[in-house]
This record gives C-alpha cells, structure tokens and sequence, in this order.
C-alpha cells in the first residue's frame, strides 16, 4: 500500500495503481448508474473521506485504477472533507459516515448547502435506519455499502455526477418497503390538489423516486409510459421547489412521502 501522505488530513493528486483483481471487499448494484465511461469527454474528478488511513488509502488506489475516474484528493475527517471540496470542487464526494469530530452527515450537509456541484456518495459499514435516513436527509445522492465491488463503487461514482441516485440493494428494500406502507392519498385529493399540492399519481412517483427507481423502473412499476413518468417528474420537481432527484429525495423524507421501516 502507498506511503500515506505527509498531512493524514487532507490531500490532493491522482493516485498509484491498484494490486490486480482486488475488490476491496466492497455487492451493490447500481440499477439507475447506465452510463457508459467511455462516452465522457472528461474524466470525473471524486475526493475520498474517510477516518481509516488503510481503508482511505485502498480507495484512493481502486479508483484511479477506473476508466473516467479521477482522484482529486482524500480527507481523513469531515472538516477536511468541505475543506477540500472547497478547494478542488471535485464533483463526486465519497463520504464515509462515522468519522471523528465533524462526521460524514454533517459533512455532507454542508457540502450540499454550500457546493452543491458536489454530489456527496456515502460509502460506510453502516445500513441501518438512522443512518441511511440522516445522509439522504443531509443530501446525499446515494448510499453504498464497504461490499460494493470495485465497479460498482466505480459506477457509482460515475451516476452520482450525472445527478442519478444509487443506492444499495439493501437500502432499497427498506425504501421500498417505506414506500408501499405510506398511507395512501385518497383519490379526491386528486381533483382537489392547489396548485403545489402533488397529485395522487405525482405522490406515487415520488415514493418510488424516494426508493431509488429509474424513470424507467417507475414506468414498469406503474404501468404507464416513460414518457409520462417524465412529466410527472417534471411536475414534482416545478411543485416541490426540486432541482434534480436529489433534492426531491429530501423532499419526500422531509414531508411524509417516505420513512425509515
């Protein structure tokens, strides 16, 4: 492994090669990632953050062994991960969540107030509840697991910049199942909705957006067209204030339309 770098806390530059065929024991899919690396004229410059030198370090080495991927920089605690966002305005973070002093949620929540540019991946140990509440509630983009594959953390990275949520299998179950427990919106609302109230309909996509689908998986799931599925989430995007999905992710967990099982 490299010699760690002279300040543990922040640092920037490409790093060495990865040992062949490691997977650094990080198995996600990223069902909404189908994006091709190879279309990209430029590659996509990510920092790492995370408090564990060995695990920072592998990181950093795996990914600049990824085509279209490029390593800005790495930090070994939230501070110094809006430091170096700051600095470089890479436009992936990839965050670890449990770190001393400021941690990966508060990091991230003042990465996405202050550069939102940044999409902010949490990749950590940890998928229970509470955390995978509080990093999407923070705004965070997506949310993997240390037993995502190399590709797909890889993957991951590239989605994240094109503004698609990735989330963990296992987050999307519990999403998902969030999702089908919230009460249903009667069907009058529907006639009766202001003008920034969602529409049955708009509710149900956003449920699904909240559990991380596609545009295309929501069109599967509701039986309708893609095309559709776009003007509805254009619609929620123009009634919640939304600028892309992430921002409609927190939307839903910060007014009822999605919550921890």
């Amino acid at each position: 492994m490299a010699p760690l770098p002279e300040n543990p806390g922040m640092s920037a530059g490409r790093s060495g090669l990865m040992p062949e065929n490691r997977d650094f024991g990080i198995s996600a899919t990223t069902r909404n990632a189908d994006i091709s690396t190879e279309k990209r004229a430029e590659p996509v410059s990510v920092i790492v953050a995370d408090d564990q030198s060995a695990v920072r370090e592998g990181l950093v080495l795996l990914l600049g062994t990824l085509p279209g991927i490029v390593v800005a920089g790495q930090a070994a605690d939230g501070d110094a991960a809006v430091e170096l966002v700051a600095a470089v305005q890479p436009q992936v973070a990839l965050m670890d969540l449990h770190m001393p002093g400021c941690d990966g949620v508060a990091a991230t929540r003042r990465i996405a107030a202050d550069h939102p540019g940044t999409r902010v991946v949490v990749l950590t140990t940890y998928a229970d509840d509470e955390s995978i509440i509080s990093a999407l509630q923070a705004g965070a983009l997506g949310y993997l697991t240390k037993d995502a594959t190399r590709a797909e953390i890889g993957r991951a990275v590239i989605a994240a910049a094109a503004g698609q949520a990735v989330l963990d299998p296992g987050v999307q179950q519990r999403l998902l199942a969030a999702a089908a427990r919230a009460p249903a919106i009667p069907e009058s609302a529907d006639s009766a909705a202001g003008d920034d109230e969602l529409t049955p309909r708009e509710a149900d996509v956003l449920r699904l957006i909240a559990a991380g689908q596609s545009n295309r998986e929501i069109a599967r799931a509701l039986f309708v067209s893609e095309a559709t599925v776009k003007t509805h989430v254009n619609r929620i995007f123009a009634k919640t204030g939304s600028r892309d999905r992430s921002q409609a992710l927190r939307y839903a967990y910060t007014h009822g339309y999605a919550e921890p099982t």
